[in-house]
């Protein structure tokens, strides 16, 4: 079971990156290509904090981390990248992945809010993840905060199963970037409202 987290995550990231062409302008400056990476001191870092309502399986993250690594792959001794994950007393690692690849630390954040999503909902973590694919790729909105740029979504306000979705069909992701090449400054996914009042927040540090 500790193992499908990491092949999850690296099955995504394939998928992401071989979306459709035809993609919205939010999404293209979200999924923009940033590799080949060069990270100041082989490593930089998002605090990571999840809350929502107790469920089996769900797991809220106080102060936790992800940090995104430079390492040489023992495979072949190539580059590569390796996500480091930290919660509470937790620790895993996650990759290597393609330093020239998608951004695996996006693609993390959206792997774990299809999965509390559907722990906390009951419903597929497949359609869902799907879902937040499709609505990420075509659809979107773009604004200027100072010289940043925040691009949001929400995936699921117009699904058909939105009635069963215990409060999720208003799920809004929101991305801040300073320049689209540079890793993403910010992530969130929120609910509003007190139900099923979740968050997933990452800033990077």
């Amino acid at each position: 079971m500790r193992r499908a987290f990491p092949i999850m995550l690296v099955s995504m990231l394939a998928g992401l990156a071989s979306g459709p062409v035809a993609a919205g302008e939010a999404g293209d400056i979200v999924f923009a290509n940033r590799g080949p990476w060069s990270l100041p001191d082989r490593s930089i870092a998002w605090t990571v904090n999840v809350a929502g309502p107790e469920a089996p399986g769900f797991l809220p993250v106080h102060d936790g981390s992800v940090t995104l690594a430079e390492i040489i792959d023992p495979s072949d001794q190539q580059p590569a990248l390796q996500l480091i994950r930290k919660t509470d007393a937790r620790s895993q690692k996650i990759g290597p992945f393609p330093i020239s690849g998608g951004d695996p630390v996006l693609t993390f954040f959206l792997e774990q809010t299809s999965r509390d999503m559907a722990r906390l909902t009951g419903g597929s973590p497949f359609y869902i993840r799907n879902r937040i694919k499709d609505a990420v790729f075509r659809g979107g909105q773009i604004a200027r905060d100072g010289d940043s740029v925040v691009a949001t979504f929400q995936p699921f306000a117009a699904d058909p199963n939105a009635a069963k979705m215990n409060g999720f069909q208003t799920l809004k992701l929101t991305f801040v970037l300073d320049d689209p090449a540079a890793p993403i400054r910010e992530l969130r996914a929120e609910t509003e409202g007190d139900t099923p009042g979740y968050l997933n927040h990452m800033v990077l540090q």
